[in-house]
């Protein structure tokens, strides 16, 4: 298994496109420069030293070299041993509405970011707990199988947007049929199917899905999000609200009798978020009454660093840039590496 050990250092990757760009401005103003004193073509007769392929090939090593350079600091490392830890927990997987009426801002700063808040915390509050994470809207995903990897857990959860499911729609049943098909082989431990929703399903029979969940044993919690009387969906990037086919502002209000139906159906509970943290308390109240058992899973217990490669391709790349002479240099006027690359360039 590879991973970085610092995968914070990759955000310095910006810098690659944004010294290109600068690159190309200062080539293309240096050109420009000197076609003041006339035409291009002549004026390379008279400067018969001067590379312009030499300035570009020194740049682009350089720019490997900081490429790496910043792979290296996020230290890649190879997983090399494998092996079986078993713990004591449960099992947890989480449906979450991404469709648009979950960024509507009744609930602050909108449903959506609260739902993401309240699944942070859920978490960090898990203790050698399998977890995993499905988003639905009018279709459901699996976006992430059932694990103990916490930090990938929470990775997935901050990118998590609206945009992420194409078909609108709010389909909970069959977001929780993917939850109970997400699960292991059935044994002691205690699942649970906690759904994050505004309740307003249109697609499906969620309240036979929480029941089905019930027939196996697995306990179907409802958080709602939102409040009934509602608030209007702000169309991302603009400051407008969705309107219906008549143009009058929707708005988009929490179905709390469906999500009680769900919650009942699924011999779970059911409890509407707000800005305390009074549904954090409640789900994990729940959690916490369902029976720990021994849980196996694979994980990678040493990892080896990999990062000498690519030092030495660093010190490589910097040994031939040395090499390379912004000037057409005498000594090695009889190399024609760069004579053909040069022709073509100033055609």
């Amino acid at each position: 298994m590879f991973r970085f050990a610092h995968p914070e250092y990759l955000y310095l990757l910006i810098v690659i496109p944004v010294l290109l760009g600068l690159f190309i401005y200062g080539s293309r103003q240096r050109r420009k420069r000197i076609e003041l004193f006339g035409k291009f073509d002549l004026l390379m007769d008279l400067m018969p030293n001067v590379s312009f392929v030499r300035p570009k090939v020194k740049f682009y090593l350089q720019l490997s070299a900081v490429f790496l350079l910043i792979i290296v600091l996020a230290q890649p490392q190879f997983g090399t041993q494998q092996e079986e830890v078993k713990r004591k927990g449960i099992e947890v997987m989480i449906a979450l509405d991404v469709s648009n009426s979950m960024l509507a801002q009744d609930v602050q700063p909108s449903r959506l970011d609260n739902a993401k808040q309240l699944l942070s915390k859920l978490v960090d509050g898990l203790n050698e707990d399998k977890i995993g994470l499905i988003v639905f809207a009018g279709d459901a995903y699996t976006q992430l199988p059932i694990t103990v990897d916490y930090v990938s857990a929470k990775m997935f959860i901050s990118s998590i947007s609206s945009q992420l499911v194409p078909r609108q729609g709010t389909a909970i049943g069959s977001a929780i049929d993917q939850s109970i098909k997400s699960f292991g082989t059935v044994g002691e431990s205690g699942r649970a199917i906690i759904v994050i929703t505004d309740g307003e399903n249109h697609e499906d029979d969620a309240v036979g899905a929480a029941k089905l969940a019930a027939d196996n044993n697995i306990k179907v919690h409802v958080i709602g999000m939102g409040k009934p009387e509602g608030a209007p969906i702000p169309v991302p990037g603009t400051m407008s609200f969705w309107k219906d086919k008549q143009g009058n502002v929707v708005v988009s209000k929490l179905n709390e009798q469906m999500c009680k139906e769900i919650a009942v159906a699924g011999n779970g509970v059911y409890v509407r978020s707000d800005n305390s943290n009074t549904a954090y308390k409640v789900v994990s109240k729940e959690l916490d009454k369902l029976s720990k058992s021994e849980i196996s899973s694979n994980v990678f217990s040493d990892y080896n660093d990999q990062f000498q490669s690519f030092v030495l391709l660093i010190l490589l790349i910097l040994i031939a840039d040395f090499f390379v002479f912004d000037r057409k240099n005498k000594q090695f006027s009889r190399i024609k590496i760069f004579d053909l690359k040069e022709k073509l360039s100033k055609k």
